[in-house]
């Protein structure tokens, strides 16, 4: 569905510039000026694409891009070649084409649709990665440059829900990285962490078990100071959550050591968002 969305808009960016429609007649989607060999490639592009033959579509679009005179007509032709690619999930290639895109044709009005792509390029990328926290990190950056270079288009939108969801995948794989490290009794490098969440991913739904896991730890080790300012800072946020009933009690000498509850019911909300997120805590 994405895809075609995608799609959609760089259909209607080609009619709405006076470009190619797709499926149309001959005369609709000569590009002015050319000889009939650049025209005849342009038009084998636009009817792979049709058929749905993209790596063939991407290469015929990319040869007639270098025989358009017309910039106009060439950039679009290299910015379709990069889309075919995205659409075969040739991320790689098409990050590399959208970038030489918008090296070479800086005033194309299509510069942010471009931009657009790279950043989708990165994060579609982060839905196939079950380990690696890298290309989270990666698509997070692009898409943050994206919002700040354009943040009054369309696209931005959708991609403020995107980093949204990159944040929350963040947080969630320092969160499983940090229980690695306490089920293992490596305190410091748990802290470290926890310590990320609560800086950088502060918003997330997983602060309140970091700063838990802080209070935890840190009073285990003997930095009771430091406890009570994460509980503190628990409290003052989310004094109505069992993580700090929890941290509230460690505090207060009624504490046993507490096991990660891995069955517990977090209730339909948070079991939803962590399906999404794709939090695995077999």
């Amino acid at each position: 569905m994405r895809k075609k969305f995608i799609f959609f808009i760089l259909i209607i960016f080609i009619i709405s510039c006076g470009g190619p429609k797709v499926k149309v007649n001959e005369q609709a989607i000569n590009p002015p000026n050319s000889d009939e060999e650049a025209i005849k490639i342009y038009q084998e592009a636009l009817d792979g694409m049709n058929k749905g033959n993209f790596l063939y579509a991407s290469k015929k679009f990319s040869e007639a891009e270098g025989m358009l005179p017309d910039i106009d007509w060439a950039s679009k032709s290299a910015l379709m070649s990069s889309y075919c690619l995205y659409n075969i999930n040739f991320y790689d290639q098409a990050i590399l084409n959208l970038e030489r895109f918008v090296r070479i044709y800086p005033a194309s009005p299509y510069v942010s649709y471009a931009h657009y792509l790279i950043a989708i390029s990165y994060y579609e990328q982060i839905l196939d990665e079950d380990k690696d926290i890298q290309p989270l990190i990666i698509s997070k950056k692009k898409i943050e440059e994206y919002l700040k270079k354009f943040p009054d288009t369309d696209y931005a939108i959708d991609l403020r829900f995107k980093l949204d969801l990159v944040i929350n995948q963040l947080a969630a794989k320092e969160l499983l990285i940090a229980r690695y490290y306490i089920k293992n009794e490596k305190w410091i490098p748990a802290i470290n962490r926890l310590k990320i969440i609560v800086k950088d991913y502060d918003k997330t739904i997983f602060v309140e078990e970091a700063l838990h896991r802080l209070v935890e730890i840190n009073y285990k080790i003997g930095l009771k100071e430091e406890a009570k300012a994460a509980a503190v800072l628990l409290g003052y946020n989310y004094n109505s959550s069992e993580w700090y009933e929890k941290s509230y009690k460690i505090l207060n000498k009624d504490y046993k050591p507490i096991k990660i509850d891995k069955k517990k019911d977090d209730g339909l909300v948070k079991r939803t968002i962590k399906k999404i997120l794709f939090i695995d805590e077999k």
